[in-house]
């Protein structure tokens, strides 16, 4: 069954919007905080990010190029690594499921927060896939 469905999950194309997929929310979130900058600093000074616009625009700035890094195969191992350990930073700093009291907010945070440990989980083996150099990496980086 694998040999039938390898050639279409293999296929450069779908590869790509793997990856699309999987940076979407690093893309989104950036374009919301542009179009939206007063709440985006808002976000980082709920954080105790200070200052608060310098973060801001140094997290727009490295979600979208780590995003495009990855989507355009440049570096795309080191840009995975940077979003996965970026998701985890800000999963713990954001998602402390374990200090909202019991109830529906508790559970929708905890969902959140493994979510975003699939995330990690997603870039990296991203990672582990560009530097094992499969085929399909090889063939992404010489095109």
């Amino acid at each position: 069954m694998a040999a039938i469905v390898r050639p279409f999950f293999g296929a450069p194309a779908i590869r790509w919007f793997a990856y699309l997929a999987l940076c979407a929310a690093y893309i989104q979130g950036p374009v919301t905080k542009i179009l939206d900058f007063d709440s985006a600093i808002a976000e980082m000074a709920h954080f105790g990010l200070s200052p608060a616009p310098v973060f801001a625009v140094m997290v727009i700035t490295f979600e979208l190029v780590a995003s495009a890094m990855v989507l355009f195969s440049r570096w795309r191992w080191l840009a995975a690594l940077a979003l996965a350990g970026f998701t985890l930073l800000a999963t713990f700093v954001a998602l402390r499921f374990w200090e909202i009291p019991v109830g529906q907010g508790r559970m929708m945070a905890m969902n959140t927060f493994f979510e975003h440990l699939g995330l990690v989980g997603g870039f990296v083996l991203v990672a582990i896939d560009d530097l094992a150099g499969t085929k399909d990496a090889r063939h992404e980086r010489s095109s």
